[in-house]
Order: structure tokens, then C-alpha cells, then sequence
């Protein structure tokens, strides 16, 4: 996920933070990301083999991926009340440990619908993750060292997206698909007590008083912030997500039928998701460079040609163009992501941020569903082309969001 809120608020209090409170919050939090991502594309390895064990379509193999990341973005902001009740490492600790109990559940599933409820429990558990983890970091760090250290959390995320469903793959070749899932869900409660016993504990209640006093009497700042492209952003963003995980669903069935095994589809998905976290740093710098309505249109362009390139193309070819791929389709979130201050004043970013998380993330988490009933009815290539045409929604939002944007991001 890209940068929250909360960095650009700045910290939530004023009290110093030493270094290796510093260390820990960064470590916990990028160790913590990595580990959830990683359980998040999980999923993906396991769809072909899930589909051959319980001779299900691709509608339910959609409402599988539907179960784990709409849990996921439904429960973000409940995760943050009850973090203020019982502070944030128990939370996070507690949601580390239900994600691994989801995959020890899914590893002793005998039918689709107990795989249905640990998906459905390991998204509660992830739903955690992104707004605690973040808030970590936001608090250690203050300033211009907090972006970088978000950054260095962001990537976090991409490592594991990469090396987990890697590592399955691996342990696919030795073990079944159970014990494989038994041992990965057992990762979730190591993390678990590593993350209770390591995360820094926050300030208290009081000591935050007088920075969220300050923060009331800066907001009249932002009145001149432009806000009326918000829901136009975000609604680039949710197609952007939709098309990201409409892709990702079929790719495995794409690459099988042109005669890829397990572990080449684990690795195409490591190809996709190492050109994904590259795109964060690339369309950043292209975004600096050209602006956000440019870079939005060339990513989304790009990102359909490529998909609708990978049908006709035999599978060494395929995987080379795979990191491109991935560049366009996650580069675009780092433009959009950043893009959020520009609309919102600085009073109501918090809010503005935990709704574009929530509503990217259930856009994304409902397109494999409605992707998968395309699938069902019609047929894998379809449903693809399906998903690169609907990419191209995005231009004429992005050229009518242009200018709500300050002339210097635009």
C-alpha cells in the first residue's frame, strides 16, 4: 500500500522517540506488512489447485479471493477503534495470529465452504495490518525521515507479496498442498509474539492532547485545497484496483493453459509482483516528472496493451513481459495514493485516506467475483480482454479529474 495519512499529518505526539524505539517500530511494521501481503497473494498460488481438489468454477474461485480482501478492507477502520481501546501491538499481534489460524484452517479444508471461513478469518486478521502498522512507523518517525520510513514499510509489503507465494511454490514440489498451508499458517503466530513483544508501545491518551489540539488549529490552512476531484480519484482508483485483481485472478489459468506448471506460475506471480514494487518507485518519479494526469494515462494505456498482449503469446515470451506488466498495473497506486492531499484539507485527510483504502480495496476484492462470473459464462480470454477494456475507464476520469488538480502535480 502506498503512504498513509498519517505521515503527512506528521507524528502523534510530541515526545521524542529514540532510536532504537525507531528501529523496532520499522521493523515491526515491515515485517508485519510483508508477512500479511505475503498471505494476501497467497491465494493466488493456491486457486489451481483449490479448483482441481473441490471441482469449483471460476465465479467461486472468485468469491474465494472476494472472502479474504473484502473482510480485509470492510474491517480496517473497526481494527483502528479497537487499537485506541487496547493499544495497537496486541491488536496487530491478535489479527497477525487470526491470518495464520485462517491458512491452518484452509489447510485442513475438506470442502469449499471451510475454505470460505478461513479465508473469511484470515481476512479479519489482515484487516489489521495496514492503518496499524502504518500508524508505527507514523509515530517513530517525524518529518521527512517519516517518508522514507513508510517507503521502506510500503516495500516491505512487495518483498512479501514476491517471496511467500515463492516459498510455496518451492514447498509445493516437496509437500501437498495441506501440510504446505499447515506450515505457512504457523509463520502467523511466531510473527504473532514476535510482534506483541517487540512493537513500541504508544504514548498515552494525555501526551497526544496537545498534538491533535495543534492539529485542529491548523485546519483552516487548507481552505483553499481543491476537493471536488476527490470522488473522481478514487473512483480511478477503484477501477485501478478492480482491473489489478481481475488480472491476478485469471493469470494462473492463462499461463497453465499455454503449458505452465505449478511452480512456473509461482514464479510468474513473483515476476508480476517484483515489476509491481519497482512501478512504485518508477511511476513516482515519472509522476515528479510529467504529472499526475499524464503518468495515469500512459500506466492504464500500457497496463492494457500488455494484458491483452499476453493472450496471443507463448508462455517464454509471456513471462518476460510479466514485471512490465506489473510495473504499469501497481505503478498507477503510487500516483493516486499520493495524489489524495491535493484534494482534501489537511483536517480531513485521515478520513479521505481511510476511505480511498477502503473503497480501492473492496473494489478489488469484489472484481474477482464479478471477473469470475465472465469466466464461468463466457470463457478465460474473454473475461481477460474483459478486464484490460475495462483499464480504459480510467482516461476519460483521469482527463475530467485534471483540473481539480493544483497546476504543479496536474
Amino acid at each position: 500500500m502506498s503512504v498513509t495519512s498519517e505521515a503527512r499529518a506528521g507524528p502523534s505526539s510530541d515526545a521524542p522517540i529514540n532510536k532504537p524505539d525507531e528501529r523496532r517500530a520499522l521493523g515491526v511494521a515491515c515485517g508485519a506488512h510483508a508477512l500479511h501481503d505475503g498471505y494476501t497473494d497467497l491465494i493466488y498460488v493456491m486457486l489451481p489447485i483449490w479448483q482441481h481438489e473441490f471441482a469449483i468454477g471460476y465465479a467461486a474461485l472468485g468469491l474465494l479471493r472476494t472472502c479474504f480482501a473484502g473482510t480485509m478492507a470492510g474491517l480496517q477502520i473497526p481494527s483502528t477503534l479497537l487499537a485506541e481501546r487496547f493499544g495497537a501491538p496486541l491488536v496487530l499481534a491478535a489479527g497477525t495470529a487470526l491470518s495464520g489460524l485462517g491458512y491452518l484452517v484452509a489447510g485442513a479444508s475438506v470442502g469449499f465452504w471451510t475454505l470460505v471461513v478461513a479465508l473469511l478469518i484470515g481476512g479479519l486478521g489482515s484487516s489489521t495490518q495496514h492503518p496499524l502498522a502504518s500508524a508505527l512507523v507514523a509515530r517513530a518517525y517525524a518529518g521527512p525521515r517519516s517518508l522514507k520510513a513508510l517507503g521502506t514499510y510500503n516495500f516491505a509489503g512487495d518483498i512479501g507479496k514476491m517471496s511467500l507465494p515463492a516459498l510455496a511454490s518451492l514447498m509445493l514440489v516437496v509437500w501437498p498442498w495441506q501440510p504446505t498451508l499447515t506450515i505457512l499458517g504457523a509463520f502467523g503466530f511466531a510473527a504473532a509474539a514476535a510482534i506483541f513483544w517487540l512493537a513500541p508501545r504508544s504514548p498515552s491518551a494525555d501526551a497526544d492532547k496537545p498534538a491533535k489540539r495543534a492539529k485542529v488549529a491548523t485546519a483552516a490552512n487548507g481552505a483553499g485545497v481543491p476537493r471536488r476531484g476527490f470522488p473522481l480519484l478514487l473512483a480511478i482508483g477503484m477501477v485501478d484496483s478492480a482491473t489489478r485483481m481481475g488480472f491476478l485472478i485469471f493469470l494462473p489459468f492463462v499461463l497453465i493453459a499455454k503449458g505452465a506448471s505449478l511452480p512456473t506460475v509461482g514464479m510468474a506471480l513473483t515476476l508480476v509482483f517484483a515489476g509491481g514494487a519497482a512501478g512504485k518507485l518508477v511511476c513516482a518519479f515519472l509522476g515528479a516528472r510529467f504529472g499526475v494526469i499524464a503518468t495515469v494515462c500512459l500506466t492504464e494505456g500500457l497496463s492494457t496493451a500488455g494484458i491483452l498482449a499476453l493472450l496471443p503469446l507463448p508462455l517464454e515470451a509471456a513471462l518476460i513481459l510479466l514485471p512490465v506488466i506489473g510495473v504499469m498495473l501497481n505503478g498507477t497506486s503510487s500516483v493516486l495514493y499520493g495524489s489524495v492531499p491535493e484534494l482534501v484539507v489537511p483536517a480531513k485527510r485521515t478520513r479521505a485516506f481511510g476511505i480511498f483504502y477502503t473503497g480501492t480495496i473492496g473494489s478489488g476484492a469484489l472484481a474477482p467475483a464479478l471477473y469470475g462470473l465472465v469466466g464461468d459464462a463466457v470463457s478465460v480470454p474473454f473475461a481477460v480482454m474483459t478486464v484490460a477494456g475495462s483499464c480504459l475507464m480510467t482516461l476519460p476520469l483521469a482527463l475530467v479529474l485534471r483540473p481539480a488538480l493544483p497546476e504543479t502535480v496536474r
